[in-house]
């Protein structure tokens, strides 16, 4: 299969950039699939780009669309570009997506949260108006990712007493989307929709792994190009935070030496940033990118050589009225928030993000575990999801996009396959799944950064798998889902699972664990649903993780409260968060601003 190439667009001296947001005509479909032609026709509504449609009207329709939905709107590239190279790019289209350019087929893409682009260098022409539609299908079954139930209830959904699921299904249910994963199904043009141009001749990808020696920096490097300069006017300079040059080398892949490098560290140290200028005759991108290592070595996970403390949580793209689109706004306010509560850290749950929220986390020194939408993989006692489910093609293809897109940057310290999936009823056939991406996993990262996947509560005697990552993440609900309230019993529990864990001889995080607290609800004596649980939940569960030298990290589930299908074990969405959806801190986040504070990043364990 041909290696993943995707350079975020970005505008220089010789390359342009198109933003193609804004307001977009849109209409409902249904689970028709388009075919070689499309043209919106009429009967058209306003809608918003980049956001998910879910929530943009107030109407069931729009909230619990089934199948496919249709965007539209004219196009015009200036003149002044002819001679360019031009290429359409759609950052997420959330799940399947079908592109069409003056009512031909363009373009198609499964997965939606990584991006796809095509070179519409001979359809479109400088000058010209054309219609360009983009169809966006919001189904989720056995064959996507994340995955989706098929004829049955979905997560955390309720029957009707009496009435078994399938056979309502049949007689009463409009086909709906029956989500296996405990997040709100958002859909549509959810990023960025841009064009962008580049030269004939242009640099394709750059991929660079930082290594250290002694004060000494050192970057192998390696370019792609495609167009017909020759490979030997390929040339990459290293620049500073400032733009002074201080290393360069000619030639398409090979090494530079930095001398009295300065190291990218997790925030409150320097996350410096350098950039690696190339150019290739006429064309030039610029790529920034710090210089620091990540390594396993024992029961520790080691940045820079130095043992390092996970402090943080998992979160969602998840805001209201635009659901999972893009708000940049709200990134800057999450980080500032995380930096606010002395955390380092966060796992991109249950998908990857967009790139700019990277971005800023390469720039203000935030740690990321990246993850793959491979959420909900299991279907019970009774089905082997490994040999029924239609997916591992496709799993394949989100990690070589996933890592394609993300190698470079600086924040980004460990992969995470996939979320909780059924590692208990099918052991053998799970590990023969998982340990072979993890082998693939290995070998697409030129960083060969660690690889991991986050285990649900199970039976983790019998789960052949966690225990051969090369970090063991484990989400654990000891004293909410499990042992509901009583606490005594789920720190007696907690530390049975972890007298296992410290025999594997392996670092160990919970990247997930909490409980629901309603913003407002207070008890003197702490119970379920509290702030006051909430937070005596998370104080006694961290005084035995601090115990453990072999524990490398604690994650809360969640940042902030976010959507979910609606159920009778949520109330207007999921109530774990240290924050609410509008992000005002509940009681457990200044317990965790005082004690994150107080807790190193390095040499803690």
């Amino acid at each position: 299969m041909e290696e993943e190439k995707m350079l975020y667009p970005r505008e220089n001296r010789v390359r342009g950039v198109i933003d193609l947001g804004g307001v977009w005509n849109f209409k409902l479909g249904d689970e028709k699939e388009p075919g070689d032609s499309l043209v919106m026709g009429e009967d058209t509504e306003l809608m918003a780009v980049p956001a998910s449609y879910n929530d943009q009207k107030d109407d069931p329709k729009y909230r619990n669309h089934y199948g496919w939905a249709y965007y539209e709107r004219k196009i015009t590239v200036p003149s002044y570009l002819k001679g360019q190279r031009l290429v359409l790019r759609f950052d997420a289209v959330t799940h399947a997506a079908k592109v069409y350019l003056n009512g031909r087929f363009l373009t198609a893409h499964k997965g939606g949260f990584l991006p796809f682009e095509v070179d519409v260098t001979d359809q479109l022409v400088p000058g010209e108006t054309a219609e360009l539609v983009v169809a966006a299908d919001n189904r989720v079954n056995h064959s996507t990712l994340p995955v989706g139930n098929e004829g049955s209830t979905a997560f955390f959904g309720s029957d009707n007493p009496g009435v078994p699921s399938v056979e309502a299904a049949k007689v009463w249910r409009k086909p709906q989307n029956l989500p296996n994963f405990d997040f709100f199904n958002y859909a549509g043009i959810n990023r960025p929709v841009r064009i962008y141009t580049t030269p004939a001749a242009y640099i394709e990808d750059i991929t660079l792994v930082p290594d250290i020696d002694g004060d000494t920096g050192v970057v192998n490097y390696e370019i792609k190009t495609a167009g017909s300069v020759c490979e030997d006017e390929v040339r990459i300079r290293i620049l500073d935070a400032d733009g002074n040059e201080v290393a360069a080398a000619d030639g398409a892949g090979g090494t530079v030496r930095i001398p009295d490098a300065r190291l990218w560290w997790p925030w409150p140290g320097e996350p410096y940033l350098y950039t690696a200028s190339v150019t290739y005759g006429e064309d030039l991108y610029e790529e920034t990118f710090g210089i620091r290592t990540v390594a396993v070595e024992g029961t520790q996970f080691l940045i820079n050589g130095k043992p390092f403390y996970f402090k943080g949580f998992g979160k969602h793209e998840d805001a209201a009225f635009r659901g999972r689109g893009l708000d940049v706004c709200l990134d800057v306010k999450d980080i500032n928030l995380i930096h606010w509560l002395n955390a380092n850290s966060f796992r991109t749950s249950h998908y990857p993000y967009a790139e700019e929220m990277y971005q800023l986390c390469d720039r203000e020194g935030i740690v990321v575990i990246d993850e793959t939408p491979a959420v909900g993989i299991g279907a019970g006692d009774k089905i082997d999801p490994y040999k029924t489910f239609h997916i591992r093609e496709h799993h394949e293809q989100v990690l070589r996009e996933m890592i394609a897109r993300d190698k470079n940057h600086p924040c980004v310290v460990m992969w995470s396959m996939g979320n909780e999936p059924d590692t208990e009823h099918f052991p053998e056939s799970a590990y023969d799944y998982w340990h072979s991406l993890y082998e693939l996993t290995h070998s697409l990262d030129p960083a060969d950064r660690p690889v991991t996947f986050v285990c649900c509560q199970n039976n983790y005697e019998r789960d052949l798998v966690t225990r051969t990552m090369d970090v063991v993440c484990v989400n654990r609900y000891y004293g909410w889902y499990n042992l509901s309230g009583d606490l005594d019993a789920a720190c007696y529990a907690l530390n049975m699972e972890l007298d296992f864990w410290e025999k594997q001889n392996k670092p160990v995080m919970i990247t997930e664990y909490g409980a629901d607290a309603v913003a407002g609800i207070h008890e003197s004596v702490p119970e379920m649903f509290s702030e006051e649980f909430q937070m005596e939940y998370y104080r006694r569960q961290n005084v035995e993780f601090d115990k453990r030298s072999f524990f490398i990290g604690e994650q809360v589930w969640n940042f902030a409260d976010f959507a979910t299908i609606q159920g009778c074990m949520r109330a207007d969405g999921n109530k774990k968060g240290l924050f609410t959806r509008d992000r005002r801190p509940k009681m457990a986040a200044h317990y965790f601003k005082e004690r994150w504070g107080q807790i190193p990043n390095f040499e803690y364990k």
